[in-house]
C-alpha cells in the first residue's frame, strides 16, 4: 500500500505534468506586441508584402501579416523571446532577421530596408521571371524591339546577376539602327565578361560578333570582319557562333564571307547538317551548281528525311538535269 509521502509526491509530480502541457502548448503566445515598416532602398514604403514572424523555440508558432499603404506591420500577442521575421519582395534580397520581443518593455519599433540582389554572376534570382524573358525573344522575333527592349529591362531588374541578357538588349537597339547605343551595351557586356569564368568567353564572342554586325550594316566592310574575326578568335570551337557570322555575311549578300563561316562551322561540328545545307544555298547563289550539289550532299547523308530533306533533294534533281 503506498504511504501517505509517495501519494504527496505523485500528486505533485501530476500537477506538475498538467501545468507543463498547457504552457508548452502556450509557447510563444503572451502580451508582447511588434511592429514596424518595410521600405525600399529610396525609403519609400513597401505596401501588400506578407511579412512572417515565427517563434525561436516552437517554429510552428508563427505570426503573419501584411504591410499597408505605409509599409507598415504590427504584431500582437506574443510571448518572450527570440523571433525571426522574414518577407520576400520580387526584385530584391529576402528578408530575414532576429528579433527580440519583451513582453515587460515596449518594443522598439522596427524599419526594415530592402536591399538589392548582389550582383551575383549568371544567377537567376528570380524564377517567374523567365516568362518575361520568353516574351522578351517572342517581341524581338516579330520585329516589336521596343517592346522587347522594355520587357528585358524588367527581367535584368528582377536578376540584375544576368549581365548577359544586356546581348539582346543590344542587339534591338542594332536591329533599331541606334548603332552607337547597341555598340556601348556590347563594351559593357565584354567588359563584365571578363570577371565570368563559365560565360564569360561566349558572352565577349557574342558581343563582338554583334559589334561587327552594327558595322556591317553601316556599310563598314573591314570594321565589320575585324571585328568578327575577333569573336571567332575568342570562342574558336562554338560552331553555333561561327554559323550565326555565316548567316549575318549571307544576309547581306556577303557570299564569300559566309561561305567561310559555314565552311568553319563544318569543321567544327562535322556531325551538324545545318551548315551544309547554308553552303547549298550560298553556291546556289554563286551560280556554282556543282558545289551546290555537293553540300546538298553532305547534307542528305546527315538528314536524310524530313521538309529540309524533301527541298535539298529537289534542289539537287533540279541542278543535275
Amino acid at each position: 500500500m503506498m504511504s501517505r509521502t509517495a501519494k504527496i509526491a505523485l500528486s505533485i509530480a501530476a500537477l506538475i505534468v498538467i501545468a507543463a502541457g498547457p504552457a508548452f502548448s502556450q509557447a510563444g503566445h503572451g502580451k508582447g506586441r511588434l511592429g514596424g515598416t518595410l521600405l525600399d532602398p529610396d525609403s519609400k514604403p513597401v505596401v501588400g508584402i506578407k511579412v512572417t514572424l515565427t517563434f525561436a523555440e516552437n517554429k510552428s508558432t508563427k505570426f503573419e501579416d501584411t504591410t499597408g499603404k505605409k509599409g507598415d506591420f504590427s504584431f500582437i500577442g506574443l510571448g518572450s523571446g527570440n523571433w525571426t521575421l522574414t518577407a520576400s519582395v520580387p526584385g530584391y534580397q529576402p528578408v530575414e532577421q532576429v528579433v527580440n520581443v519583451s513582453q515587460l518593455v515596449v518594443n522598439p519599433k522596427l524599419q526594415i530596408v530592402l536591399k538589392k540582389p548582389e550582383k551575383t554572376t549568371g544567377v537567376l534570382q528570380d524564377e517567374k521571371s523567365l516568362e518575361l524573358l520568353e516574351q522578351g525573344n517572342q517581341l524581338f522575333k516579330d520585329g516589336k524591339y521596343d517592346e522587347a527592349i522594355t520587357v528585358y529591362e524588367k527581367f535584368l531588374e528582377a536578376n540584375p546577376g544576368l549581365y548577359q541578357i544586356r546581348v539582346s538588349i543590344a542587339d534591338c537597339r542594332r536591329e533599331k539602327g541606334e548603332f552607337d547605343q547597341a555598340i556601348a551595351i556590347y563594351n559593357e557586356v565584354i567588359a563584365q565578361s571578363a570577371s565570368d569564368p563559365t560565360m564569360g568567353k561566349d558572352m565577349a564572342a557574342k558581343s563582338l560578333a554583334g559589334i561587327g554586325n552594327c558595322y556591317l550594316k553601316q556599310g563598314k566592310l573591314e570594321d565589320a570582319q575585324g571585328y568578327f574575326q575577333k569573336s571567332i578568335e575568342t570562342s574558336p570551337k562554338d560552331e553555333i557562333l561561327a554559323y550565326n557570322v555565316g548567316e549575318i555575311f549571307f544576309s547581306n549578300q556577303g557570299l564569300d564571307q559566309a561561305i567561310r563561316y559555314f565552311e568553319l562551322a563544318a569543321q567544327i561540328k562535322p556531325t551538324w547538317p545545318d551548315p551544309f545545307l547554308k553552303l547549298g544555298y550560298v553556291y546556289l547563289n554563286k551560280a556554282d551548281n556543282a558545289k551546290a550539289a555537293e553540300n546538298f550532299e553532305k547534307f542528305l547523308a546527315l538528314e536524310p528525311e524530313g521538309e529540309r530533306a524533301a527541298l535539298a533533294k529537289n534542289i539537287l534533281g533540279f541542278i543535275k538535269k
